[in-house]
C-alpha cells in the first residue's frame, strides 16, 4: 500500500513522501518498506538511527525529512496499523469432509470447520465462525457469529460462547467445577449441572481453563481479555472488558466489576466481590472484597502505597535485624558477671 492508503485506512495524517509500505517492524529492525512505531520515550535514540521507511509518532516527535503517520494515541494506532498487514492464520474454507457434525447440529453460512471438528447434537454455531482441527463443540452449544476457536479447544456441553471470541489452543470451557462433599468414605463428587457463559469479543488464551457452575452459569463480560493459563472456577462472573494475566486463579463465585485488571499469578478466594476498575498486582493474595477503583497489592493484599513501602523495606530487614539487637545488647547495661560492657 501507499503510505497515504495507510493513513486513509486507520483515519492518520502523514507527512513527508508518499512511499509504498508492505509491512510493520521496530524501530531496530525495520527496512525501507516497513512502518515502524515509537511507543515510549526510551526509544528516542533508536528514532534518530532507524531505517524504516515510515515511522508511526507523536507529532512532536516526528524526525524531519521521514515520512511519518502522525499519531494522537500511539499505542491504539499502532493496533490498527498493524491489523492491516496481519495475515489471518488458516488455509482453508467451508466444511470439512473429516468434521463430524451431529444430524441435529446447526452451521450457519460461511463456516469453516478444518479435519476432526466434532459438533455435537442441537449444538449451533454462528455464520462466519472458524474452528480449527481437533475442536470439540458438545451438546446444546452456542458458538456466535464470526467465533475463532483455534486447535484443540474444548467446548463441554451447554457452553454458550459470544460473537467475535477467539479461544486459543487448549483452552477448555466448561470443565466440571471443582465440588466435592465428605462423606465416611472419602470425597463425594458434587454434580456440576450448570454451564458457561461467554459474551461478546472476549479472547480467552491458550491452555486456560473455565469451569462450568453448580447450578447457574460461570459469566465472562463483554470485551474480557484472559491470558494463558488462566484458572476461573465455577459460578465465578466477571465483568466487561476486564483484563486477567497469565497464571490467575480465581476461586469459585467470585465476582469482577467492570474494568477490572488482574496481573500475573494473582490468587483469589472464594466468594469475594471486586469493585468496577479495582486493580491488582502480580503475585498478590485477595481474601477480602476490594472496593471499586482500589489498586492493592502484596499477599495478604495491602493499599498499593502501604505495597511499595513494604516491597522498599523488605531488603534493609537483614541490617535492620542486627542493628535492633545491638541497640537491646546497648540497652541491657553491663554484663553482671563480668562486669563489662
Amino acid at each position: 500500500m501507499r503510505l497515504s492508503e495507510v493513513a486513509g485506512k486507520v483515519g492518520l495524517t502523514f507527512s513527508g513522501h508518499d512511499i509504498d509500505v508492505g509491512g510493520v517492524n521496530t524501530l531496530a529492525k525495520a527496512g525501507a518498506g516497513d512502518i515502524a512505531p515509537l511507543l515510549h520515550r526510551k526509544y528516542l535514540p533508536q528514532l534518530a538511527e532507524t531505517q524504516a521507511g515510515a515511522v508511526l509518532c507523536e507529532e512532536k516527535f516526528a524526525p524531519e525529512g521521514k515520512s511519518c503517520l502522525i499519531a494522537k494515541n500511539p499505542k491504539l494506532d499502532w493496533a490498527r496499523v498493524v491489523a492491516l498487514f496481519a495475515k489471518p492464520q488458516g488455509c482453508l474454507t467451508g466444511v470439512s469432509p473429516q468434521a463430524y457434525v451431529h444430524p441435529e447440529a446447526a452451521v450457519g453460512e460461511g463456516v469453516t470447520l478444518y479435519p476432526f471438528v466434532f459438533i455435537g447434537a442441537r449444538a449451533r454455531v454462528g455464520a462466519g465462525s472458524v474452528l480449527f482441527p481437533g475442536v470439540y463443540v458438545g451438546e446444546d452449544c452456542e458458538v456466535g457469529a464470526n467465533a475463532t476457536l483455534y486447535p484443540n479447544v474444548v467446548l463441554m456441553a451447554g457452553t454458550q460462547l459470544g460473537e467475535n471470541a477467539i479461544v486459543h489452543a487448549g483452552a477448555v470451557l466448561g470443565s466440571d467445577g471443582y465440588g466435592y462433599a465428605q462423606g465416611p468414605q472419602g470425597h463425594v463428587k458434587v454434580p456440576q449441572v450448570g454451564n458457561v457463559v461467554i459474551g461478546r469479543d472476549v479472547e480467552i488464551g491458550a491452555n486456560a481453563a473455565i469451569d462450568r457452575a453448580a447450578l447457574e452459569s460461570t459469566k465472562v463480560g463483554d470485551g474480557t481479555k484472559i491470558d494463558n493459563l488462566v484458572q476461573i472456577a465455577h459460578n465465578v462472573e466477571t465483568g466487561r472488558h476486564c483484563l486477567i494475566i497469565s497464571q490467575v486463579g480465581i476461586a469459585g463465585s467470585t465476582k469482577l466489576g467492570n474494568g477490572v485488571v488482574l496481573a500475573g499469578q494473582a490468587g483469589l478466594r472464594d466468594n469475594i466481590t471486586l469493585g468496577d476498575g479495582v486493580q491488582v498486582a502480580a503475585q498478590s493474595g485477595i481474601g477480602q472484597d476490594i472496593p471499586a477503583g482500589t489498586i492493592v497489592g502484596g499477599s495478604p493484599s495491602m493499599d498499593a502505597g502501604t505495597y511499595l513501602k513494604v516491597s522498599l523495606s523488605l531488603p534493609k530487614l537483614p541490617e535492620l535485624m542486627r542493628r535492633v539487637r545491638r541497640l537491646e545488647k546497648a540497652l541491657e547495661g553491663p554484663d553482671k558477671e563480668t562486669g563489662h560492657e
